[in-house]
């Protein structure tokens, strides 16, 4: 298969590229320094030149309080550039894999949501990404929407390094303690979306490692497998934490549609253990 991969220089996008050029696939991967998804003959060019079966749609603005701040380029990036992706797609018959997140919902309900709960987004970087996902629903018939939380991933700075970081330097730790979702690996969401994307089972998917975590345990798994089990971690509430964008509180994504599929991710601290080991972090 042809594959186009957005985002592709990003941090899933670059997982996707490693496993399906493994899978012997045709992978083109395009990014904000060869193409911007808003430029519409850029992208077309891109098309032109791939050919796609199916695109896989990871470029997004993800920085959610810049989102915050300005919720018109977050529109512009997430919603618009997607309805440029899609309305590709259209004129070349390809298939799209948008890739979502969990705060598409406003996080009020206690309770893990599943794949058709009605979005309820509370914040500009939720919008915009609920925006995308109506785009792919309207434009493209051959879609995936693939919804994630928590991505943790090897380059770059993430939640995990942030924690650890701050260990090391033995500085102190607050983190919230009523902020839950689904930590998960990019390495294993990676690995499920080139499966669910074999399957031409079109719809909306939730593809993150199994179980949840308030963002006090993730980091308290964290420092234990990485040997600061005695450091000691604050617990504050989500309104003590000061930043621009409010993520929804209880946003747990329940994977029903792909497990019936039988693609499924293991436990998410199972994923963080592999995640430490990789990074020659898991104490011995």
């Amino acid at each position: 298969m042809r594959i186009l991969i957005t985002g592709a220089d990003g941090r899933l996008g670059s997982e996707l590229a490693r496993v399906l050029t493994a899978q012997q696939h045709t992978v083109t991967g395009i990014d904000i320094g060869t193409v911007d998804i808003t430029d519409r003959e850029g992208v077309s060019g891109a098309f032109a030149t791939a050919s796609p079966d199916l695109v896989i749609h990871c470029a997004a603005l993800t920085a959610v309080d810049f989102c915050a701040e300005h919720p018109d380029e977050a529109l512009r990036i997430n919603g618009y550039g997607t309805q440029v992706v899609a309305q590709a797609c259209l004129r070349h018959g390809a298939a799209l894999a948008y890739i979502s997140t969990n705060e598409v919902f406003d996080g009020q309900q206690c309770r893990p949501r599943l794949e058709y709960d009605a979005p309820r987004p509370t914040n500009p970087y939720g919008y915009s990404k609920w925006v995308g996902e109506q785009v792919v629903r309207d434009l493209v018939s051959r879609h995936y929407i693939i919804r994630t939380s928590w991505l943790f991933a090897h380059g770059g700075h993430n939640f995990v390094h942030a924690v650890l970081q701050r260990a090391r330097e033995g500085q102190p730790l607050r983190v919230v303690v009523n902020e839950v979702s689904s930590p998960t690996y990019a390495h294993d969401l990676a690995a499920a979306i080139a499966q669910l994307v074999a399957t031409d089972s079109y719809g909306i998917y939730h593809l993150v490692n199994e179980g949840y975590a308030s963002r006090w345990q993730f980091a308290r798994q964290a420092l234990d497998q990485a040997g600061f089990g005695a450091v000691l971690i604050e617990p504050i509430a989500l309104t003590e934490f000061a930043r621009t964008s409010r993520p929804p509180q209880y946003a747990i994504l329940r994977n029903t549609a792909a497990a019936r599929l039988g693609i499924t991710l293991r436990p998410w601290p199972e994923a963080l253990t592999a995640f430490l080991e990789a990074e020659g972090l898991r104490a011995r």
